[in-house]
Formats: C-alpha cells, sequence, structure tokens
C-alpha cells in the first residue's frame, strides 16, 4: 500500500481546517470572544503540524493511488479530521468529556446533526460557527470524495457514472481542477443560500451558520430551534429553495449555464423534483389541516437528510418521513440514505424479470427513467448489495442501542437517522432523545456507523478484503 501517498493526499485535507479554526481566531478577536480562543489556537497549531508533516512524508512519493488506497484515504480523512474538530469541545469551558467532543466532531463532520447540547442558545459564539463550520468542511469533503474517489469504474458502487459526465479522472492531473470547481460550486451555493436569508431579514449571524448547514445537509442549528429562525413566509419560501440546492446535484447549477441539454445531464434531480410534488400532494390531500409551506419543509428535510424542521408530527407520519430519508436524494450531493436511483434500478429489474417470465418475446425497454442509460447487471448487483447492507447495518445498529434502554421504537429510528445521517427532531418523534445522557457504548457505535452511513458498508468490505485476499 501507498502509505507516502496516501500521506501526501491526506495533509491536503488538514490545511482547511486551520483555515476554518484562524476564522474562528479572527472572529473571537474582532467580537471580544475570548473564552474559547485558545482551543482555536491549539487547534490551528496541531493541524498545521500534522498538515505540514504528512505533506513532507508523502512530497516525493508516488501521487498515484489505487481504489483501496482511496478508500481509506477517505476513512483515515474523517478519523484525523473529527479528531481535530474535538480539540475546541474538549478544551472548552462547558465540561465536555473527550467521548462526547468527538461524538459531536463525528456528527458534524459527517452531517448528521446528533448534539450533546440540548440549549444552544447558552453555547459561545465562536462554538456555535464551530459547529456550523464542521458540517460545511465535512460536506465539501464527501462532495470532493464523490468525485474524485468513488469515481472509479472498477468499483462503482455509488453508481456516479449515471449522473457525472467528467472525464477520466486521473489523480495527479485533474485533481486540482475538478476539487477546485467543486470548492467554488460549493461556496457559490452556500453564499447564494446565505444571501437569501439575509434578503429575507434573518439575523446575519443565524443566516451565515444555517447557510452552512442547509448546503451540508446538516442538522446542527445556531439556536434551540428553528422557529426561533425562520418566522415569515418568505423566510420559508428561501427555506424551501436551499432545501432543493442541497438536495439536488452539485453541478445543476453550473449545468444550466453551460449544457444545451439539462435533462439528459439532470434526469436524476428532475425525477426527485417530481417524486418531491408527489409525496407533497399526497400528505396535503389526505391530511387537511397541513400548512403548504410545513409540508413542503418537511419533505424537503427528509428527503435531503438534513432532519431540520419547523413543526412536529404524530407518531404514524414520522414513518412515513422516515422512509423518506432511506430514499435520499441525488447521487452526487451531501444527502445520503440509498439513494433514489438504486431503489428504481431494483424495482425496474424486478419488474423486467417478471414481464421476461410473462411475454419471454418481448424487447424490454432498459433505460434508467428517460435517459440513454441502460441498467445492467452491475448496477443490479451494487444496488442490491447497497440494499442489503443497509438493512444489516440497520438491524445491528437497533440491536445494540436496544441495550440503552431507549425502547425499541426509538432504537430503530435512531438507527435509520444515523446511517442516512439525519438529524433527530419531532417530525421523527425523536425529541425526547438526550445524546449526552446516552451509555458510552451507544456513543462509540453511533459514531461507527455515522461514518457507515456516509461513505457505505461497502468501502469496509472492499479494505478487509485487500488485506485477506493478496494478489
Amino acid at each position: 500500500m501507498n502509505f507516502k501517498g496516501i500521506s501526501y493526499y491526506l495533509s491536503l485535507f488538514c490545511f482547511p481546517l486551520s483555515f476554518l479554526a484562524f476564522v474562528n481566531i479572527i472572529y473571537s478577536s474582532y467580537f471580544d470572544y475570548f473564552l474559547n480562543i485558545e482551543s482555536y489556537i491549539i487547534t490551528l497549531i496541531f493541524s498545521l503540524i500534522l498538515g505540514i508533516v504528512l505533506f513532507f512524508l508523502g512530497k516525493n512519493s508516488s501521487k498515484r493511488i489505487d481504489f483501496y488506497e482511496q478508500v481509506s484515504l477517505v476513512i483515515l480523512i474523517y478519523l484525523i479530521s473529527a479528531k481535530l474538530i474535538a480539540i475546541p469541545y474538549y478544551l472548552s469551558n462547558y465540561q465536555i468529556t473527550l467521548v462526547d467532543s468527538l461524538f459531536e466532531a463525528y456528527s458534524g463532520i459527517t452531517g448528521t446533526g446528533f448534539s450533546i447540547f440540548s440549549n444552544v442558545k447558552y453555547l459561545d459564539p465562536t462554538l456555535i460557527i464551530w459547529r456550523s463550520s464542521s458540517q460545511w468542511i465535512g460536506g465539501l469533503y464527501f462532495l470532493i470524495f464523490l468525485v474524485l474517489f468513488f469515481s472509479n469504474s472498477q468499483f462503482n458502487y455509488k453508481l456516479n457514472d449515471l449522473v457525472f459526465s467528467e472525464k477520466s479522472l486521473n489523480p495527479e492531473a485533474n485533481i486540482k481542477k475538478i476539487s477546485l470547481k467543486v470548492f467554488f460550486l460549493y461556496v457559490f451555493l452556500t453564499s447564494l443560500i446565505f444571501i437569501f436569508f439575509i434578503f429575507s431579514d434573518v439575523r446575519l449571524f443565524n443566516g451565515l451558520n444555517l447557510s452552512m448547514t442547509l448546503i451540508s445537509a446538516g442538522g446542527f442549528l445556531p439556536s434551540n430551534s428553528l422557529q426561533q429562525i425562520i418566522r415569515t413566509n418568505t423566510q420559508e419560501f428561501f427555506l424551501i429553495v436551499s432545501f432543493l440546492l442541497s438536495i439536488f446535484n452539485v453541478y445543476l447549477i453550473y449545468n444550466l449555464f453551460s449544457k444545451k441539454n439539462l435533462y439528459r445531464e439532470h434526469y436524476e434531480d428532475f425525477t426527485i423534483l417530481l417524486l418531491i410534488i408527489v409525496f407533497s400532494g399526497l400528505l396535503l390531500v389526505t391530511i387537511s389541516n397541513l400548512d403548504f409551506f410545513d409540508t413542503i419543509i418537511m419533505i424537503l428535510t427528509s428527503i435531503g437528510n438534513s432532519g431540520i424542521s419547523l413543526n412536529e408530527t404524530s407518531g404514524n407520519l414520522s414513518l412515513y418521513f422516515l422512509f423518506l430519508t432511506i430514499i435520499g436524494g441525488s447521487i452526487i450531493s451531501n444527502t445520503s440514505g440509498i439513494k433514489f436511483i438504486r431503489i428504481y434500478i431494483l424495482l425496474k429489474a424486478s419488474f423486467i424479470e417478471i414481464l421476461k417470465l410473462a411475454k419471454p418475446n418481448n424487447i424490454v425497454n432498459q433505460n434508467i427513467l428517460f435517459s440513454e442509460k441502460k441498467i445492467n447487471d452491475n448496477n443490479i448487483r451494487l444496488s442490491f448489495l447497497v440494499f442489503i447492507s443497509f438493512f444489516i447495518s440497520l438491524f445491528v445498529l437497533s440491536g445494540i442501542l436496544l441495550f440503552d434502554n431507549i425502547g425499541f421504537e426509538s432504537s430503530f429510528k435512531l438507527a435509520v437517522l444515523t446511517l442516512t445521517n439525519t438529524a433527530s427532531s419531532g417530525i421523527y418523534g425523536l425529541n425526547e432523545i438526550e445524546f449526552r445522557s446516552l451509555l458510552t457504548n451507544s456513543k462509540v457505535f453511533l459514531i461507527i456507523f455515522m461514518i457507515i452511513g456516509k461513505i457505505e458498508l461497502i468501502s469496509f468490505f472492499l479494505i478487509i478484503k485487500k488485506f485477506l485476499i493478496k494478489d
């Protein structure tokens, strides 16, 4: 394994955390928030030293790393970045244990949104920004992982080739170009959401934090509830638009101005939009007392795997929204879940097999939606493997959580939300969960499955296979 090459790329993901720590130091100094400034200075020093050491360790090595090494790199980035993010929590004046600090850090960088803080309004503003920025940087990292590392044709279990049209990805030649494009698109979309909230009279501090939360499909809020930030219909409308930007392919806005046939490039996004309309319509028709904007927000926060919402729901509706979290959004987005395209492939493949048995001489349309791309055996195998691994993970995690005496229903719901990296909230009937009071074992396993939910269980299987089966 090319450890030096991995070290080189790993160093590049340490420096952005140094920049975030530096921004918090400047913010603390400017607004006289000196309570936790030492923790950000220590984070800045640690991340810089680690990044520099790893950079010089791998500087003169071969930069070409194979797929197994790429997946190992992704896992290492999550493990190391979260530990650096945990430093300000652990060194703060809120008496946060090491396990709780790591729990909050992993919840942030994976965009899950589980929080040990029950009363956010009493937190130091710099720590609130640190929480939001940890989600934001985690979302940026994940998008880069998707287009650089998970676009491998040999193990395309993310199915990126179905919605991603970049040329062949040579890590040495194109990594800077692709990473910069993703970075500028991500910053542009974050800035656009921020402008929306400023335009609708959301407080500047809340707008900044909320824009970082929404674009990363995260669940950390700068206040105790979303109702304290979003109060008017105009703000709700821009919240809906912001959710859509995080659900759709990150390249959608870019391709809007550069592609002639937008549907050919983004048929998945248009289909998800249609599904959102259908799911919202069904809810509004069957339950007459629901507010229109509130309903759309609950649908979007579930499909977008954010979890933050303005209202709570009854027990029956919580299962409906849990189902939507499993579907997830676009492949090239920060949403998790099984993903709509995989579910579509499995359903259509099943229908095709049934049709072949009933009418063996008929020619069956195997196109994916209305695109020119067709369902092949590899798509079916990978979709089925992801589907099975998701429910194995769900069974294992919900079983582990039962030992924490939170009840079967809460354990099941919490396991679904963990694997889809979705924050717990009233629409899932989980407002009562106090993460700080969970057993240490439960927190550790939640951390493990947060990462599994983000990069999928197949990643770990492939690495294990690499070490067990030597070429």
